[in-house]
């Protein structure tokens, strides 16, 4: 939470009004940004192959082959297609598997969850709200003091943009500065 000075009625009138439009911002109910998803003639311009055949099609790349299964940098995640904010380093965690892991998304209104009976088993695929990508797929598995759930996400359906970076325009002209609170916790 953010401190205030109380110097007079109007300081402090305008630090509620601040504390609340911050509360707001963080927890996603106001965030008045730009996470439309382009056409898919444009997707093809702008995603790598193995990502459109990631996000689109529901693919996935091989384990500990891709870009951010061992990355240790502080940060959000973000949808490649997108630029909605989907998950934050500190709820990365080793999993073993080769992939992304997470005990948590950022905010749970940025994905959805689907029942995947695909290949031959029943898993529970994980996708972004509004560029309906393809992320992978939770299981129940993950570490039982953060809730138990084990977020395996591909890489490639993810864009990384490190704690420095988060007052940069990200995708779509998003902004992401709002997430540095969560590295100030420490």
């Amino acid at each position: 939470m953010m401190k205030c000075c109380a110097m007079s009625t109007t300081n402090t009138w305008h630090c509620i009004v601040m504390q609340i439009y911050f509360l707001i911002l963080i927890n996603g109910v106001a965030m008045a940004q730009n996470y439309k998803k382009p056409s898919e003639a444009e997707l093809k311009k702008i995603l790598t192959p193995e990502q459109f055949h990631v996000t689109q099609g529901c693919g996935t790349e091989p384990p500990f082959k891709n870009e951010y299964w061992d990355n240790h940098k502080e940060g959000i995640y973000v949808d490649v297609v997108t630029g909605e904010p989907l998950f934050s380093s500190q709820d990365k965690f080793e999993s073993g598997s080769g992939w992304p892991s997470f005990t948590k998304p950022i905010d749970q209104s940025h994905v959805m969850t689907k029942a995947d009976e695909s290949h031959g088993m029943i898993r529970t695929e994980v996708k972004s709200k509004e560029g309906e990508s393809h992320l992978g797929h939770v299981f129940t598995d993950g570490p039982k003091q953060a809730g138990g759930l084990r977020y395996c996400i591909n890489s490639a359906s993810l864009k990384f943009i490190p704690k420095e970076d988060l007052d940069k325009k990200g995708i779509n002209g998003n902004d992401y500065s709002v997430f540095k609170t969560l590295f100030n916790k420490k």
